[in-house]
């Protein structure tokens, strides 16, 4: 999904398009991981809360 978004996404965004319902436990999984794959430098953190895939 980040090799086709024109914008970063944010963690409820990602919950939607993975179909999961957008409750705070899933949301907050999502972010975690999110964060995880900026330390393992696949991804960045655009701004606070949003997500790209590293150009």
């Amino acid at each position: 999904m980040f090799n086709e978004a024109t914008r970063p996404l944010r963690a409820k965004n990602v919950c939607q398009v993975l179909g999961h319902e957008l409750l705070p436990k899933n949301v907050e999984g999502i972010r975690a991981e999110l964060k995880r794959l900026v330390e393992l430098g696949a991804l960045i953190e655009a701004d606070t809360g949003s997500f790209a895939r590293k150009q």
